[in-house]
């Protein structure tokens, strides 16, 4: 079983940075991302990169894949996530409309780490869109 550990530093300038297990950094608020937000944006970044993957193997001319999550929050603290909805657009040649579903439910399925942690607390959706490029 592996185990990773993340880091979070704070200054007296009101910085706070998370340091992920190979040493990337992302800002928090006041001056980046807000600690919620990285919860839509990392099954956003875990799913997407499954499918990149998926695709990829299956050797479609996948140009881009733009992701959207919109998460619906309570209005009252602690503003539990009630719904995420993941909407994945496509880009490319000769993408194959139900090849991207299957990619996005095996991610679901079998690879996307946080889909797996997030499914039984929270209901997510998704949908999708090829756009053929020219």
């Amino acid at each position: 079983m592996a185990t990773k550990t993340v880091h979070l530093h704070w200054n007296p300038e009101e910085e706070f940075t998370l340091q992920d297990h190979d040493g990337y950094n992302v800002i928090m608020k006041p001056k980046g991302v807000s600690a919620s937000d990285l919860l839509p944006m990392a099954l956003a970044g875990c799913s997407s990169y499954d499918i990149v993957g998926i695709l990829g193997k299956q050797k479609l001319d996948l140009q881009k894949l733009i992701v959207t999550a919109t998460a619906v929050q309570d209005d009252d603290p602690p503003w539990r996530y009630r719904k995420i909805n993941v909407h994945y657009k496509a880009v490319g040649k000769g993408i194959d409309p139900e090849k991207l579903n299957k990619a996005i439910l095996l991610s679901q399925e079998k690879y996307c780490s946080v889909y797996v942690t997030l499914r039984d607390a929270v209901e997510i959706t998704y949908d999708y869109e090829v756009v053929e490029e020219e």
